[in-house]
């Protein structure tokens, strides 16, 4: 094949000159040629080596470590690019997850279907997952890792209509109290007691066991301690965050003091 100078190399790749440039004065990619103008030339070697080093860099490997791998020839190098491959497939999986997850959302928004808070995470990473996880149990002890897994347990052996119909149920029950918090009705209203009460059992049906009043109290601590909640609740309406999280402990607050 037909040698390419630098700008040709750069306008194929999208890699800048100036980034070939640096790739070449630190030993990462040296073109095939440099001609008695000055012009580095790159051929087919010199491609592929790129390609294998924009491959890295999208994956997160440091260059540092990728002159490493750059060395591996044969075989290995083939393993190396069917490890990327199967980091890739996952990532696709989970692109079509989190569009999914997106899809459902802007439905629900547009009052055409419901979304569950479990499903709302769908599709992120584990580990950002892993991190709410570890917060709540830093923020509330063991007790909550224990209430997370049997939550988990729950979740899962419920049928499809069963998640779609929980998710339809809290749907509505947002919408209701958000349509109150904008009609100036107090939190303490029996009538927002009562939807309440039905969030409550939702809440209930979801962790597949009875939520104490000072459990749903503590759930509403929650969401307003954690900024994902916050941001969730605040899509719905400016000010439901706090509107909510009040309404629930006035609940709970009732609830105790009716069982004493």
């Amino acid at each position: 094949m037909k040698e390419l100078t630098v700008r040709q190399l750069a306008a194929i790749s999208g890699v800048t000159v100036r980034t070939l440039h640096h790739y070449d004065e630190i030993g990462l990619l040296r073109p095939a040629v440099v001609g008695a103008n000055g012009y580095r030339y790159y051929g087919r070697k010199e491609l592929l080596r790129l390609q294998r080093i924009l491959f890295h860099r999208e994956l997160g490997v440091p260059l540092s470590a990728i002159a490493e791998l750059l060395d591996f020839e044969g075989e290995d190098e083939i393993y190396v690019l069917k490890q990327h491959r199967e980091k890739l497939e996952a990532e696709r999986e989970r692109y079509r997850v989190l569009i999914e997850t997106i899809d459902r959302t802007i439905e629900a928004l547009r009052g055409e279907g419901s979304v569950a808070n479990t499903d709302l995470y769908k599709g992120f990473s584990p580990e950002k997952q892993a991190g709410y996880e570890a917060w709540l149990i830093e923020r509330y002890d063991e007790p909550m890792r224990e209430g997370i897994e049997r939550s988990k347990e729950s979740y899962a052996d419920k049928s499809a209509a069963e998640r779609h119909a929980l998710g339809k149920e809290l749907y509505e029950l947002e919408q209701r109290l958000a349509s109150a918090l904008r009609n100036g009705i107090d939190p303490a209203s029996d009538g927002v007691g009562a939807l309440i009460g039905r969030h409550r059992a939702w809440v209930s049906a979801m962790w597949g066991r009875p939520c104490s009043p000072e459990r749903y109290s503590g759930l509403a601590d929650l969401y307003l301690e954690h900024p994902d909640f916050v941001a969730r609740y605040e899509r719905i309406e400016n000010g439901f965050a706090e509107y909510l999280a009040s309404a629930m402990k006035l609940h709970a607050k009732k609830m105790g003091q009716s069982s004493q």
